[in-house]
C-alpha cells in the first residue's frame, strides 16, 4: 500500500484538535503537579504527585498513537492483545474524563462556597452573633451550599500555584474533558475494525508493477497535500469575520462592564442580544445552505468514511441540548430574571443546533455532478460564512458560559450543587460541540465542490 492510498482513524484536523486539546490537558496536568509542591503541611497527598506526572506521560504517548493510527497497523497479528489494550486505553480515557468532571465540580463548589463566606464575613463584621447565624442559614437555603470544613480550604487550591490552577481551571479541565472523548471515540473505531491479517501472496509482484508504470517523484503527493480553492468564498469569509470582530467586542465589553455592579444588567443585556443575533444568522445561514446542498448527489465512496467525526458531532451535541433544556427551565422559573430575552435565546441556541448538525449529517459525502456545479459551488458563501460563526460562537461557550456564575439566578433556583454539575458536565461537551463543527464544515467546504473523478 502506498501512502497517499493510507486510510487513517479521523481527519487530519480532528488528530490536529486532539493534539490541541492533549496539550492544554497536559497544561492541566503540569499546574496541579505544581501545586503540590507548595501545598499546606497538614495535607497528606503525595500519590497525587506521581498521579498527575503520570496523566502527563500517557496523554504525550497517547497523542502520538492517536496522530500515526492509520487503519494499515499491523494489529491483526495480535488479536487479542490489541483488543484488550484498545479496550483498557477506552476504559482510562473514560476514568479520565469523569475524575476530572467530579474534581472540578467539587473545587468549583467549595471555592463558591468559601466565596459566598468571605463576602458574608466582610458584609456582616459588626452584626452580632445571632443574626451572623441567621445569615448563614439564609445562604444556605438559597445556594446549597455548606459551610466548609478548616480541612476542606486548607487543602484546596488555596497556595499561590492552586489559586493559578483555580483560575485557569474553567479554561483547561474542558481540554481534558475533550481529548479524552477525542481518544476514546477513535480508539474505539479502532477497536471494531481490527480483524485478522491475511497473508499477502502477491505483495512483491504488486510492488514491481508498481515501480515500473512510470513511476516518477514528480507524481508522488504526500497524503495530507491538498490545494485550497477559495473561489466563491470571499463575501462568506467576509460576513463571518464581521460576525467575530463584533462577537469579540462584545465579550470585552461584558467583562469589563461586570466589575461595576451598576453596569452589570448593561452586560448581560448587550452579551444577550449578540449571542442572540449570532444564533440567528447561523441559523438561518444552515437552513439555506441545506436547502442549496441538498441538490448534489451523494458519493457513497466518500461518505462511509465520516461515521467518527459524525459519532463525534452527535455525542457533543447532546451537551448542548442538556444546558440550553436546563437553561430554559431556570428562566421560565426564576424569579429575578432583570435581563429579558433568556429564554427566548436559549429556544433559538437549540434551533440552530438542530439545523447545523442536520446539515453536516445530510449533506456529507455530497459532491458535484457536472462542470456546471462545479463552477457555481451552490452554498460555499454559506459554509463559510458558519465556518467562522462557530468560532465565535465556540468564545462565547468558553469564556462566558463555561462559568456556573454566568447565570445567577440559575444558581438560585438549582442549588449551587446542581447547577455546577450540569455547567460542568453539559458545556465541555458544547464547547467541543463548537469546534468540531468546524472541522466537519471544512471537510464539506473542501471537497464537496469537487467532481467525482478528482476525488477518486
Amino acid at each position: 500500500m502506498s501512502r497517499s492510498d493510507v486510510v487513517r482513524y479521523g481527519s487530519f484536523y480532528l488528530r490536529l484538535g486532539a493534539i490541541g486539546f492533549g496539550i492544554g490537558s497536559m497544561v492541566y496536568s503540569g499546574l496541579e503537579f505544581g501545586q503540590h509542591f507548595t501545598r499546606e503541611t497538614d495535607c497528606d497527598d503525595d500519590l497525587l504527585v506521581i498521579r498527575s506526572a503520570t496523566r502527563m506521560l500517557l496523554t504525550l504517548v497517547q497523542i502520538k498513537f492517536i496522530f500515526l493510527n492509520n487503519k494499515d497497523m499491523k494489529m491483526g497479528r495480535y488479536m487479542p492483545v490489541a483488543r484488550f489494550g484498545l479496550m483498557h486505553m477506552i476504559a482510562t480515557n473514560v476514568c479520565e474524563w469523569l475524575y476530572v468532571l467530579v474534581e472540578e465540580t467539587k473545587h468549583e463548589i467549595v471555592h463558591l462556597s468559601h466565596y459566598n463566606m468571605s463576602a458574608h464575613s466582610d458584609h456582616v463584621g459588626h452584626v452580632e452573633h445571632a443574626e451572623h447565624a441567621e445569615h448563614n442559614v439564609t445562604m444556605h437555603n438559597a445556594t446549597g451550599l455548606h459551610r466548609p470544613r478548616r480541612s476542606e480550604l486548607s487543602c484546596s487550591r488555596t497556595n499561590i500555584v492552586g489559586i493559578l490552577v483555580q483560575n485557569a481551571s474553567s479554561y483547561l479541565y474542558p481540554c481534558t474533558i475533550e481529548y479524552s472523548l477525542i481518544c476514546a471515540v477513535t480508539l474505539y473505531e479502532m477497536w471494531k475494525h481490527i480483524k485478522t491479517e491475511e497473508p499477502r501472496h502477491h505483495a512483491r509482484h504488486v510492488c514491481r508493477q508498481g515501480m515500473g508504470s512510470g513511476f516518477s517523484l514528480g507524481g508522488l503527493r504526500s497524503a495530507h497535500h491538498f490545494s485550497v480553492d477559495c473561489h466563491s468564498a470571499h463575501t462568506g469569509l467576509f460576513g463571518g469575520i464581521l460576525v467575530l470582530v463584533l462577537t469579540i467586542i462584545s465579550l470585552a465589553l461584558f467583562f469589563v462592564l461586570r466589575q461595576e455592579a451598576r453596569y452589570l444588567q448593561l452586560a448581560e443585556l448587550q452579551a444577550r442580544f449578540c449571542e442572540m443575533t449570532l444564533y440567528i444568522l447561523s441559523g438561518l445561514a444552515a437552513l439555506a445552505c441545506l436547502r442549496k446542498l441538498g441538490m448534489l448527489p451523494r458519493d457513497t465512496q466518500k461518505s462511509h468514511g465520516r461515521g467518527l467525526d459524525n459519532s463525534l458531532l452527535v455525542i457533543s451535541q447532546a451537551g448542548m441540548y442538556v444546558y440550553c433544556i436546563f437553561s430554559i427551565i431556570g428562566f421560565y422559573y426564576a424569579k429575578d430574571t432583570e435581563v429579558p430575552g433568556g429564554m427566548i435565546t436559549e429556544i433559538i441556541a437549540i434551533t440552530q443546533t438542530t439545523a447545523q448538525t442536520f446539515l453536516v449529517l445530510s449533506t456529507t459525502g455530497r459532491r458535484c455532478r457536472s462542470t456546471e456545479d462545479k463552477r457555481r459551488k451552490p452554498g460555499r458563501q454559506l459554509v463559510t460564512f458558519l465556518l467562522v460563526a462557530n468560532a465565535a460562537m465556540w468564545m462565547v461557550n468558553t469564556l462566558e458560559k463555561g462559568h456556573a456564575m454566568f447565570r445567577p439566578s440559575h444558581l438560585e433556583f438549582f442549588g449551587a450543587w446542581h447547577w455546577i454539575v450540569i455547567t460542568h458536565v453539559s458545556m465541555p461537551l458544547a464547547i467541543f460541540y463548537r469546534f468540531h463543527s468546524t472541522i466537519c464544515l471544512f471537510e464539506i467546504w473542501k471537497s464537496a465542490y469537487k467532481l467525482k473523478s478528482e476525488n477518486h
